[in-house]
C-alpha cells in the first residue's frame, strides 16, 4: 500500500549570523577603535568646549560690575568722582605753588639786579671802581700864568652839571664829591696829590654835551683858564678809560640806621 503522503515540516531557521550589536558594545568599539569621523567630531567638540570656557572667563572679567545694584553703582561712581576731584585739587595746588615759586624767584632776581645796578652806580659816584665809556679829554696848559684853584674847582663843577659821571685829573687822581683842590708849589693839590701843568681832565659822559655845556660856553672854563694865562683843548672820545680809584674813608661816627 502506498505510503500516505507526508505534510511538509517547517525547516528550522539557521542561526542569524548578522545580529546587530548592543549599544554598550558599540560604545566600547568606538572607544577602543574610533573611526576617522569620530576623531574629527571629538576634536571639534574639544575646540568648542575650550571656546566656551574662554568666553565665560572673559565675560566674567569684563562684567565686574554687572551684578551690582543700582545703588552700589551710584556709590562706586561717587567714589571715583571724589577721587578725581581730589586729584584735580592737588594738581591745582601744585601748579599754584610752582607759579608762586617762579614769581618769587623772578621778584628776587629783579630785586637783586636792581640792587646790583644801584651798587654799581654808587661805586662809580664814590670812585671806588675803574670805569670806561665815551667822554672828553680837556687839556689845560699854563703859558703866561698859573692856573687858579677856583678855575679848577669851577671846571670840575661845570663838568658834573653837564652830566659827567666820572672825572680824573692827570690819570692819577679820581675826583669825587669830597675831593679838595688846593694851591701848592709847582702846581695844585687835588685830593691830596700834587699835579702840575699840563692838567689833563678826563670826564666820562655824553661827549658833545660835556664839550658844549661843560667847557665851551661864554664865561665857562675855557674863558676862566684863558684869564689865568692857560690854553685849553678838548678832544671828544668814543671810549675813555678812568682807572684811578679812591680808597673809601672809614667812618668813625656814622652808622646806617635800621
Amino acid at each position: 500500500m502506498p505510503d500516505a503522503p507526508q505534510h511538509d515540516q517547517p525547516v528550522p531557521a539557521e542561526p542569524a549570523t548578522g545580529q546587530q550589536p548592543s549599544g554598550r558594545e558599540r560604545l566600547r568599539t568606538a572607544l577602543v577603535r574610533p573611526t576617522r569621523g569620530q576623531l574629527v567630531v571629538a576634536v571639534l567638540l574639544a575646540v568648542l568646549g575650550y571656546a566656551a570656557v574662554t568666553q565665560v572667563r572673559f565675560t566674567h572679567v569684563d562684567n565686574t560690575y554687572a551684578g551690582l545694584r543700582e545703588q552700589d553703582l551710584v556709590e562706586v561712581l561717587s567714589g571715583l568722582a571724589g577721587t578725581s576731584q581730589r586729584a584735580e585739587s592737588e594738581i591745582a595746588r601744585l601748579q599754584r605753588t610752582r607759579d608762586d615759586l617762579q614769581s618769587d624767584t623772578g621778584a628776587r632776581e629783579a630785586a637783586l639786579a636792581q640792587a646790583q645796578q644801584q651798587a654799581d652806580s654808587l661805586a662809580i659816584l664814590a670812585g671806588t671802581v675803574p670805569v670806561t665809556g665815551p667822554g672828553i679829554r680837556l687839556t689845560v696848559t699854563e703859558e703866561t700864568g698859573a692856573v687858579d684853584v677856583q678855575s679848577m674847582v669851577d671846571t670840575i663843577q661845570e663838568l658834573r652839571t653837564a652830566g659827567a659821571e666820572a672825572i680824573q685829573v692827570n690819570g692819577e687822581v679820581r675826583v669825587v664829591a669830597d675831593t679838595a683842590v688846593e694851591d701848592a708849589p709847582g702846581g695844585l693839590l687835588v685830593g691830596g696829590q700834587l699835579v702840575s701843568s699840563p692838567y689833563v681832565i678826563d670826564a666820562i659822559g655824553d661827549p658833545h654835551t660835556l664839550d658844549e655845556s661843560g667847557v665851551n660856553f661864554p664865561g665857562g672854563p675855557r674863558d676862566l683858564f684863558a684869564d689865568d694865562g692857560a690854553s685849553t683843548t678838548v678832544d671828544q672820545l668814543t671810549s675813555l678809560d678812568i682807572e684811578s680809584v679812591v680808597d673809601p674813608a672809614k667812618q668813625q661816627f656814622a652808622t646806617p640806621s635800621s
